[in-house]
């Protein structure tokens, strides 16, 4: 028998939760198995089994770890009972390895009450209702930063590139992805890229009115192309609200390894990060994310979400492009061919340290220039596409300049940078990187202090004279986010709100993102807040 009352549960302590539910149900698919559930106001699911000598049934599921709760009618049978299932992803430790992962734990419990299907349905539902309530994320409250939850149900669009990393990703979302939103009820729409740029075209001109939140399934260079699609649309400003999410379907997937680390996880790589991020996708809090505007002395104008490199870390990121089907292990390959051939480059660079009060200066103004034909061009190095971004980007004449954020701590590059900027006295360096996430790949702990919406450029530069084993030292403790720990000489590290990089020569691999540049000027700021990612806190 089941029902609304059951034996106590030992696992409580008198007074220690308010009781919502209390009923005994059978265990599916042991159903001569019974189990008492009692449902807590503190989000937990205390499983008991009744029967003497059925401890290993006794358990407690917190309903942190839940995604989803369904019920429905039992199958063809003539019975008329009905079920409702639990679906949760609960840290757990493997016996082959001392870090925890998510692993999925299902219980489904029958309700057959009564002789009419359409009673134990609705009871079903009663109790499926409530531990989806009670599974909801608590938004967190922070002075300036609103974070809110996706609706249920909701909707969703998967832009997904079939060749990013070692080309899994469409495999990788049928089985792993697709279960996942299943249970939590999110319905999905899939769009997979076929060419470089599909997805920036589709964003920046298709009609998203019907998805509550844009999923970019592939590595880091998928979503560039979707937030500069999104700024390039008419109505930019409303389709910023929408949130996004990384799912991580490439080689690189820093930002799907600095969600996981915001959200006080292990690090992890592969499918286990994987499965951790689309559980936080599942769970549905979004928070604010800064982008920064990024402006090059040929007239472009860029958004970027995570990071703009000159020098050596740009070189391992480009030449182990060609590596990228080894997945993460790309990059060990390229730290060892650059290590080889370890270059200097010499230019200028100038920055606003976080803390400085802004002088009065003349806002950006764009400068008039003729600019040639837009459009993606590809070059091959050394047999392999390497995708370029254009000169200027495509569609970014549709919107006029004054509808965008103001750039209000730059000034054209004919003018020199503001007498409160610093300007640095070393013009020789081996790289210059500016990274706004925590990570900068998936094993590699760049900025942990990073935040997604901590109005800060954090910028490390490395100057000349650094020999090839000090700086494999700092790439192998980057791995932990230690390389400050070394006191490296020439390593430099600053949060800064605003930028310069002036190269002296036209030398040397630029990067915004992952994805290449042409060496030239380039100087940026930090714009607060300006779009929303599925993540926290």
């Amino acid at each position: 028998m089941d029902g609304w009352q059951g034996p106590e549960d030992s696992s409580l302590q008198p007074g220690s939760a308010e009781v919502l539910l209390r009923g005994q149900f059978p265990l599916v698919p042991a159903l001569r198995h019974s189990c008492a559930l009692t449902l807590t106001r503190g989000g937990e699911l205390h499983i008991q089994g009744v029967e003497a000598g059925l401890d290993s049934l006794s358990t407690v599921l917190k309903l942190a770890d839940c995604i989803g709760c369904c019920s429905f009618r039992g199958g063809e049978t003539q019975e008329p009972a009905a079920y409702f299932s639990i679906f949760c992803y609960p840290f757990k430790k493997g016996w082959w390895d001392s870090s925890a992962s998510r692993q999925r734990v299902v219980k489904t419990f029958q309700v057959s009450r009564s002789q009419d299907v359409e009673e134990n349905l609705k009871l079903a539902e009663t109790w499926a209702k409530k531990i989806r309530e009670l599974s909801l994320p608590k938004i967190p409250k922070q002075e300036g930063v609103t974070y809110d939850l996706l609706p249920r149900p909701c909707q969703v669009l998967v832009l997904l590139n079939p060749q990013s990393g070692t080309g899994r990703a469409l495999q990788l979302f049928h089985s792993h992805v697709k279960p996942m939103l299943t249970e939590a009820n999110i319905a999905f729409t899939v769009f997979v890229t076929e060419r470089p740029n599909h997805a920036h075209d589709f964003v920046q001109n298709g009609d998203l009115s019907s998805w509550n939140a844009l999923v970019v399934m592939a590595g880091d260079g998928l979503m560039f192309e979707v937030v500069n699609g999104l700024m390039e649309r008419q109505d930019w400003e409303s389709a910023l609200k929408k949130p996004l999410c990384i799912l991580p379907g490439g080689s690189g997937n820093a930002l799907a390894a600095s969600i996981n680390h915001y959200a006080g996880n292990e690090p992890a790589i592969k499918e286990e990060l994987l499965t951790n991020c689309t559980y936080i996708l599942c769970k549905g809090l979004h928070t604010p994310m800064d982008l920064v505007s990024l402006r090059t002395a040929s007239g472009k104008r860029l958004f970027s979400f995570l990071s703009f490199g000159w020098g050596f870390i740009s070189d391992v990121d480009i030449t182990s492009e060609r590596y990228r089907k080894l997945g993460n292990a790309r990059f060990t390959m390229g730290t060892v061919q650059c290590l080889a051939k370890l270059e200097v480059y010499k230019g200028r660079l100038s920055y606003l340290p976080v803390g400085e009060t802004s002088a009065s200066s003349s806002p950006y103004r764009e400068q008039s220039s003729s600019s040639g034909q837009s459009g993606h061009h590809t070059c091959y190095r050394n047999g392999h596409p390497s995708h370029i971004l254009p000169q200027t980007v495509p569609g970014m004449s549709h919107v006029p300049e004054g509808t965008w954020p103001e750039d209000s701590l730059l000034v054209p590059f004919n003018q020199p940078v503001p007498k409160h900027w610093t300007v640095e006295p070393e013009e020789e360096f081996v790289s210059i990187f500016a990274i706004y996430q925590s990570h900068l790949g998936a094993d590699y702990v760049m900025a942990p202090k990073a935040k997604l919406h901590d109005g800060s450029i954090h910028l490390f530069y490395l100057k000349a004279g650094v020999s090839r084993t000090a700086l494999l030292k700092l790439f192998l403790a980057i791995q932990k986010g230690t390389h400050m720990d070394l006191n490296c000489p020439q390593l430099r590290y600053i949060p800064v709100r605003a930028f310069r990089i002036e190269p002296f020569v036209a030398a040397g691999l630029m990067t915004v993102d992952g994805e290449m540049l042409p060496c030239e000027p380039v100087q940026g700021q930090v714009q607060n807040q300006l779009c929303r990612i599925i993540g926290g806190p």
